[in-house]
């Protein structure tokens, strides 16, 4: 163990505490503060795709003191299969817009391509805000015209998302017609060389609290490996899109298919590729032993979308998060490691999802991403400490471990840094932290020791700084920026600083690519380059080197696909991978047993469903030697579905976030589904039942609502991406598909009682292209109403989606009953 030695900043606790605490009141359960407006997008859109909206919460505070047990290898919730792979992935495709001039302003002079390096992840190739390029500009003037060094600004497309840049294109999700009723979300294309548009791709943002302001919230990942890049929305639609065309290859609703939770925070997480997996993270509700939240990792095959692996940290995280992983080399093992939502510093094996190690940190999630160096690890919170009154900390953790080591890995920490957004950079033998109030503190990386004094940016910092060319470029969320260079005995000196327009702030990071630097504002997207300079590539920073592969001996078996959907009767074919004790690829299993623990037979690795089942789940076994491999699959058959409850203790074990949020209990003579007011974060959620690409039905229950205190819940059905909402303490009936955006909401006055029997029904459609929504309400037991109370139209359809229930039980219990979903019938 190395010896522990803790700084502490002088600065007062109980003041900092206080401040910090008001700071955390502000943003803490809603991410970050609105950007200003920005001006909508000059670049005409046509197609879209899915779309939808709503609310939802989570659960209790992660125990500092429970430890997560090393999950059966991979647990893995739900993915369509692609077992047959002969089914459409998912909800309608967005449609990628074809070339198109852009509106790009101050152009200075030619542009020509530069000697220089792709930048394929927001945090650069080597995971650490570093490039080995030189050449780049020393100031800069953001008005643009001779002698500012900007090359190009796109002023219709500013947002919060770090770019990217692969084969001389640049990427990046922004808002779609923003501010109008078809806003939603788009990957946009840009040459990187002119600013000019190729293509974009559009989708919708459906079932989620997050508001507009906070779209595009993630960052693109590009696999320069296939040409594709990989994108996650605000609302969990996560994509794999061909670089050079705009088109979707393969898709995945992480909310409806996994229980993705978005909220109003907007906090998402960023995908990372490695080898043949795209590995993507979030708080997830799910299905069966994952009906807890948790913040879960899953590792998709990046060409075809087949879940490889599921796992996840200590269940019952207090936030959403958006640490994004890094991938090194921890003593020669591949490893990536990351901040998670349990507030702890996770090291996983990336083609297993194993666990190799944990440092419990903050009492709330991580967003910083961690910066490694060797078997070196730097992360920081600004959050509740584990232990103490202080909030906010940098630590450096000793990555050679295993298992739990908060105490035997810590090297050295500096309380009271609120060090909670910026991710940490590194040049030579000095880090620097960028604190949430803008200021800079130099320390030794191997000492702790702090470099001269801190240093002021600006009032408030949620980009991380890039290293570049011998400087620090860096930009606080307030719009002042600086280039820095380092400084013996100061830590950094200025060389050059300014301010952004007025009306601009910045939430992402700066990057660099072939000479020049890219910024998105939330004023425009800049291309800052000194054509006076020549572009070459230098000395770089990269990571650890995995080592060569000599253990042979088989550690772990990897069942693929770890987890499935499949209707009664079909089948999946599986297949085994086998991995040494440091996760890495062996080949695979030469003789294998698979079993199902039940609604199932084997055929050598062949699965068949059995066909007298429904909505039911089972696991998968497999056994080579003394080793055991799982899978989870679903088995939901297609429409029509009916439940009444009265021969289950508890709600279908296929449904995905409905376990841990409700209750089966016998009210007024019968078994009905309870939403509980018990679970302070999950009162308010969505559940779903199954397929995604169902559209054109109709959902029907009984519904019930309790009055405590004088209030009412509210209870909603789900379909095909949008809500039926009954709003007990407004008395109204709405529609709606983004709760925040209210986009194609529509609503009524509708007076409705306590402790009064309901039948709700709600049928989507799609009709010449533009969808269309159909809601009824009447006193259960009467005659059906022949005339639909409320209707509403989307002209930015969403087309598919799975039905499912929402509802609000922050006031009082709900009660639902006889549910059923149907086809629509031609005649209707």
């Amino acid at each position: 163990m190395r010896q522990q030695t803790k700084f502490h900043q002088l600065s007062t606790a109980s003041l900092n505490l206080v401040i910090a605490l008001g700071f955390g009141l502000l943003i803490g359960f809603s991410g970050c503060s609105d950007p200003p407006s920005q001006p909508n997008a000059l670049v005409p859109l046509p197609e879209f795709d899915n779309s939808t909206a709503d609310s939802f919460d989570f659960d209790p505070p992660a125990d500092s003191t429970e430890l997560l047990p090393a999950a059966p290898l991979e647990l893995a919730p739900i993915e369509e299969p692609v077992e047959d792979e002969t089914e459409d992935p998912l909800p309608v495709e967005p449609t990628a817009t074809q070339p198109t001039a852009g509106t790009t302003e101050t152009l200075v002079g030619e542009p020509s391509e530069r000697e220089g390096v792709d930048w394929t992840f927001w945090r650069g190739p080597a995971y650490n805000g570093t490039s080995p390029e030189t050449g780049l500009i020393d100031d800069w003037d953001p008005a643009g015209g001779a002698g500012s060094n900007v090359s190009w600004k796109r002023t219709d497309i500013g947002g919060r998302s770090t770019p990217v840049v692969m084969n001389g294109r640049l990427y990046l999700l922004t808002r779609a017609e923003r501010e109008t009723s078809n806003e939603g979300e788009k990957i946009v294309c840009l040459n990187a060389l002119t600013g000019e548009t190729i293509w974009e791709n559009r989708f919708n943002v459906w079932l989620s609290d997050v508001p507009d302001t906070r779209v595009g919230w993630s960052n693109v990942t590009a696999d320069p490996a296939t040409g594709n890049i990989y994108a996650l929305g605000v609302c969990g639609y996560f994509q794999c899109v061909n670089g050079e065309t705009g088109k979707t290859i393969w898709s995945v609703p992480m909310h409806e298919r996994f229980g993705l939770l978005s909220t109003y925070g907007g906090r998402t997480n960023t995908p990372v590729v490695v080898d043949d997996i795209v590995i993507i993270s979030a708080i997830v509700i799910g299905y069966g032993n994952m009906a807890k939240p948790a913040h879960r990792l899953i590792g998709f095959d990046k060409k075809t979308g087949q879940v490889v692996w599921f796992n996840g940290t200590r269940p019952l995280p207090y936030d959403t998060n958006y640490s994004s992983p890094t991938v090194t080399a921890l003593v020669g093992q591949k490893a990536l490691v990351f901040g998670s939502g349990d507030g702890a510093v996770w090291a996983f094996q990336p083609r297993t999802g194993q666990p190799i190690w944990q440092y419990k940190l903050s009492r709330r999630g991580l967003n910083v991403s961690p910066l490694v160096i060797g078997d070196q690890v730097f992360s920081g919170h600004s959050e509740e400490n584990i232990t103490g009154t202080t909030m906010g900390a940098v630590v450096l953790i000793d990555a050679s471990g295993k298992g739990d080591v908060t105490s035997s890995g810590e090297v050295w920490k500096h309380d009271e840094v609120m060090m909670g957004k910026s991710s940490p950079i590194s040049i030579g033998d000095r880090i620097y932290c960028f604190d949430d109030r803008a200021k800079i503190y130099v320390y030794d990386k191997n000492s702790g020791e702090q470099i001269g004094d801190r240093i002021a940016l600006g009032r408030v910092m949620r980009g991380s700084p890039l290293v570049a060319d011998g400087k620090i470029y860096a930009v606080g969320n307030s719009g002042n920026w600086a280039i820095m260079k380092t400084d013996e005995d100061a830590g950094l000196v200025k060389i050059a600083n300014g301010r952004l327009p007025a009306s601009e702030s910045m939430d992402a990071s700066p990057i660099v690519s072939h000479g020049r630097l890219y910024l998105q504002t939330s004023g425009g997207l800049y291309c800052l380059e000194d054509t006076a300079k020549t572009s070459a590539i230098g000395a770089g920073n990269p990571q650890g080197v995995e080592a060569a592969l000599e253990d042979k001996t088989v550690a772990h078996l990897q069942v693929i696909p770890a987890d499935a959907l499949v209707k009664p009767g079909e089948q999946i074919q599986y297949k085994v991978r086998t991995y040494n004790a440091v996760g890495q690829l062996l080949g695979e299993a030469d003789a294998a047993t698979f079993t199902a623990e039940q609604h199932g037979t084997f055929s050598g690795s062949t699965f068949t469903a059995a066909t007298d089942v429904a909505h039911v789940a089972t696991d998968i076994t497999v056994t080579a030697g003394d080793l055991i491999g799982t899978a989870r699959v679903r088995i939901v058959p297609g429409l029509p579905w009916k439940f009444d409850f009265e021969e289950l203790s508890a709600p279908p074990v296929s449904w995905v976030g409905a376990r841990y949020r409700h209750i089966v209990r016998e009210v007024d003579g019968s078994n009905v589904m309870v939403k509980i007011t018990t679970i302070p974060k999950g009162t308010r959620s969505r559940s779903w039942m199954g397929y995604s690409d169902l559209s054109n039905y109709t959902i029907t229950a009984d519904v019930q609502g309790a009055r405590t205190n004088d209030k009412m819940p509210d209870i909603g059905l789900l379909a095909q991406g949008y809500a039926l909402d009954l709003q007990g303490e407004n008395q109204k009936l709405q529609i709606r598909s983004w709760v925040p955006q209210q986009r194609m909401a529509k609503s009524i006055d509708f007076t409705w009682k306590e402790n009064t029997w309901y039948t709700v029904k709600f049928k989507a459609a799609v009709e010449d292209g533009v969808a269309v929504l159909r809601a009824k309400v009447w006193v259960r037991g009467e005659e059906e109403p022949p005339a639909w109370m409320l209707e509403a139209t989307d002209d930015v359809p969403n087309t598919r989606g799975s039905p499912g229930l929402y509802g609000n039980a922050k006031d009082a219990e709900l009660f639902v009953d006889n549910i059923s979903v149907t086809a629509n019938s031609t005649d209707e």
